[in-house]
């Protein structure tokens, strides 16, 4: 016979994403004004669809998530934000944007899911 040894038992990391958790809830919470294109539970990952605000006609922001841990850390999140400019339908450049938003996003998810995560304390006490 065949004998796999321990090479199936191998385990990957210990990411538990799922609606329990509060780094990806806030998440999802934060990004409600934005269509989400892709959304990984198991990759810890959450990609949204171009989103263009009103008042510009030619750009737009698409933006991804990346979850490296459960626990609400700064270093727990990765947040990119990817800029297209359009000067026609067929004529777009895109750029990863290096700006406060970010940071300001970043900080917007981990505030919120502390407040998640305190009330879900208190519903249990």
């Amino acid at each position: 016979g065949i004998s796999f040894g321990n090479v199936l038992k191998k385990k990957g990391g210990n990411f538990q994403f799922a609606s329990s958790n509060p780094m990806w809830r806030a998440t999802i919470e934060i990004l409600d004004f934005v269509p989400l294109s892709n959304v990984d539970y198991g990759g810890g990952i959450i990609v949204t669809d171009w989103y263009k605000n009103s008042d510009s006609n030619d750009d737009s922001i698409k933006m991804m998530i990346q979850f490296l841990t459960n626990e609400i850390r700064a270093d727990g999140i990765k947040v990119n934000i990817y800029k297209k400019k359009c000067i026609s339908e067929n004529n777009c450049v895109t750029s990863l944007l290096d700006s406060n938003l970010n940071n300001e996003i970043k900080l917007a998810i981990l505030k919120k899911a502390s407040l998640l995560k305190k009330e879900a304390i208190e519903k249990k006490q």
